[in-house]
Order: C-alpha cells, then sequence, then structure tokens
C-alpha cells in the first residue's frame, strides 16, 4: 500500500478526520456508497479509478470505521462495501462540499434555493430519470420509520425546504432567499389534489430535512392527509445528490419533484420549480401518463 502522510495535530479535530478521508478518492467512494453503489466492480465503473488505489482506499475505509464488507457471494466469496453509523456521519460533509460547489464553483455565490433552467445544477437533477433509489428509510412525522418509495405503481416525492406552523418559526430572512416561499401552498394544493393523484395509482410524500416534530405541527395545521419525511440526516439527499442550501445552520433541499415507479425507478422530475401549482399539475399530467403507457 502506498506511503501515508499522518498529520501530527493530534488536538485537532479536523487534522485527525482528514487523516481518513483527506485522499479525495476516499471521499468519492463514501458519496458513491451513498448512492448504493457497494460492490467492488460498481465502484470501479464508475469512479474509473485503478483496482489497485481502489483496493487500497477501500482498505483504508474498512480499517477506518467507515465502510465494512459484507459477504454476498461465498464461491468465490465476494463482499460488499457498507457505511456503518461512522461512515453515515460523512454524508454532511458531502452535502457541504456539493452546496459549497453549486454556490461558488457552478454558481453565482449566491444564497438561492431555486436555480436556472440552463444551469449545471439543473442538468445534474434532471440526469436522475433512470436512476434507481436505493433502499433507505426515513421518519415520518410521528417518527415511524418508512420507505420513501410506496407499494402503489407510483409515488410522487415533493421535496421542499421547510414549512412551519408558525409564522415566527421560520428561518430569519427567509422570505427574501429565493425559492425559499411556497412551502405551505405546495403542501395544500398536493392535499386538495391527492384524490386524483390516488386515482391515478400514485402515493404523495413530502420530504424535508426538518426535524419529525416539526413536520408533524405543520401537518396537523394544516390537515395534510399524506406523510411527510424527515431526511434530517440527509440520506436521500446524498443517496441522488440533491440539489442543498443552507440557511439557519441547516442544510435544506431545493425545491423539486420527482415521480418514481414501483421498483424505485425515477421516471420524472421537475426542477427548477418556479409555478409551484403547475408544477402539481405537472406531477398529476406525468403520473397519469406513465400509468397509460405502463
Amino acid at each position: 500500500m502506498a506511503q501515508r502522510t499522518h498529520l501530527g495535530d493530534a488536538d485537532c479535530s479536523i487534522a485527525q478526520a482528514l487523516d481518513v478521508v483527506g485522499d479525495w478518492w476516499t471521499l468519492l467512494i463514501v458519496r458513491d456508497t451513498a448512492r448504493g453503489l457497494y460492490r467492488f466492480e460498481e465502484l470501479q465503473r464508475e469512479l474509473g479509478v485503478s483496482r489497485k488505489v481502489l483496493a487500497e482506499r477501500l482498505k483504508l475505509l474498512v480499517e477506518a470505521g467507515v465502510l465494512t464488507r459484507e459477504p454476498y457471494q461465498e464461491r468465490p466469496v465476494r463482499h460488499e462495501y457498507r457505511l456503518t453509523p461512522r461512515g453515515r456521519g460523512l454524508l454532511p460533509v458531502l452535502v457541504a462540499l456539493q452546496d459549497w460547489g453549486d454556490t461558488w464553483v457552478l454558481g453565482e455565490g449566491e444564497m438561492t434555493a431555486t436555480t436556472e433552467e440552463s444551469s449545471k445544477e439543473a442538468a445534474r437533477v434532471h440526469a436522475l430519470r433512470g436512476t434507481r433509489l436505493p433502499g433507505l428509510l426515513l421518519p415520518d412525522r410521528s417518527g415511524e420509520l418508512r420507505d420513501p418509495v410506496a407499494d402503489t405503481p407510483f409515488t410522487v416525492l415533493y421535496c421542499f425546504p421547510g414549512a412551519y406552523a408558525r409564522a415566527e418559526s421560520y428561518p430569519p430572512g427567509w422570505g427574501g432567499i429565493p425559492g425559499a416561499r411556497g412551502c405551505t401552498l405546495e403542501s395544500c394544493t398536493f392535499r386538495d389534489q391527492l384524490a386524483e393523484f390516488t386515482a391515478a395509482g400514485a402515493t404523495v410524500h413530502g420530504v424535508s430535512t426538518q426535524r419529525p416534530d416539526e413536520q408533524r405541527e405543520f401537518a396537523e395545521a394544516e390537515r395534510l392527509r399524506f406523510p411527510l419525511l424527515s431526511d434530517a440526516d440527509l440520506g436521500l439527499v446524498t443517496a441522488l445528490r440533491l440539489p442543498t442550501f443552507r440557511a439557519a445552520g441547516v442544510s435544506r433541499i431545493k425545491r423539486l419533484t420527482l415521480v418514481l415507479d414501483r421498483e424505485r425507478v425515477v421516471r420524472e422530475v421537475f426542477y427548477p420549480v418556479r409555478d409551484i401549482e403547475a408544477s402539481v399539475a405537472a406531477a398529476l399530467a406525468a403520473v397519469r401518463a406513465a400509468a397509460s403507457s405502463a
């Protein structure tokens, strides 16, 4: 294995963390295992790295407790690499790096809850069509773990920055962040058209990075009849590389809508969302079109 330079600052948490994940390949491996790529061949194909380098980095991450090796085949023995709780603790780091890149490298350096149609960020989100969401569970507003993909022909996941039952609960300056306003209107529009989505074979789930208790208070105030799911641990965000922005110390999902089928494949993407009511209508039309062609 290649020699690694160990950082000598034993009292600095940043230096000690970089001793584990300071090499750029290691964070990319964490990124891709969070996206559901668990096997050596899948990771090598996605990263384009040599087998030697990949094997070295995987060994490092296993020894550091970031990944665990789990056998999936006996003859010959083959292993999958899964994130441990310590590894999942790196997800906010990945989201922060992506947010910084979207804002300062791909964007204009401004806080925003949306993007331009022609942006590279929008292209990345639209490229989700045809990809598969890996298995994961998110707590609903009561704390019960749920699969974000329902056992119905289609699931509509509308992701929103944050909605609160009380006006004073919103972060300072919320109304001045482009694209942040409109979460209550969006949720209520889905609520009012829920019967039509159900008739078309779709389950509606709302997703934000808020705590379940915040979602519960909002859902009860607006009498929502579908689950709100909390991605406070950023599992869904990292699995699909969803765009985020940071407000009041919290990473928040930019407003977008995904239509998935029962096999967890993303069938349609709506991003950016400029007209909320029109986007709900478009999601319903997409479900009906997919159902008619199935």
